[in-house]
């Protein structure tokens, strides 16, 4: 997977230091993450957080989850994934949380998963495909990926764009909840044999 067309993130990605112009409790007024991931996540399951910035909506994701659960944090930058660890300690859920450091190779995770996130960071990446690609191929057969862009960065062409590429690699529409300022599609990875 190609993350990145060079060895330096920034080039884009948001960096680091910016997190905080969207990731504060004024954000929570209109992107709950509770409210937007309640029927989707369960105590139990095995939640991938993609791109996950400060742990915004890691953290919920693992309290979600429980302590039979688990969820794998990735993002590109290492600031990022000490920030979401930092916050996950003192929100005492950090047991329930793995990062991972993506790079242009791919995303480094192992499992399977049962529920899948890319909120605002897929219009970052280069080859879009391949990223997809490699969510289908660690989601469970009938796994879900909530695939949301923000408004201001990509226009409705551009999100079909993406959404084409995600039926190419196997995924199917599933529903279109409504996020406040974003593109939003949940989509499937169909059941076996389906």
């Amino acid at each position: 997977m190609n993350i990145t067309e060079s060895t330096t993130p920034e080039a884009f990605v948001c960096p680091w230091w910016l997190i905080h112009s969207f990731d504060n409790p004024l954000r929570r007024l209109v992107q709950d993450p509770v409210r937007i991931l309640q029927d989707l996540v369960h105590a139990g399951d095995c939640c991938l957080d993609v791109g996950c910035g400060y742990g915004y909506f890691t953290i919920p994701l693992a309290q979600m989850v429980g302590p039979s659960g688990s969820v794998v944090a990735v993002d590109v930058q290492s600031k990022m994934l000490e920030g979401m660890k930092r916050r996950a300690r003192k929100k005492e859920v950090l047991s329930r949380i793995r990062a991972r450091q993506a790079d242009a190779s791919g995303l480094h995770v192992e499992g399977v998963f049962d529920f899948a996130l890319a909120f605002w960071m897929l219009h970052e990446v280069p080859d879009q495909e391949s990223l997809l690609g490699e969510i289908y191929g660690v989601l469970k057969s009938g796994g879900q990926l909530l695939l949301v862009e923000p408004q201001i960065h990509v226009d409705s062409r551009g999100f079909l764009r993406t959404v084409g590429l995600a039926e190419k690699v196997g995924f199917a529409r599933a529903l279109e909840p409504r996020i406040f300022f974003s593109r939003t599609l949940l989509m499937s990875k169909p059941p076996a044999g389906a």
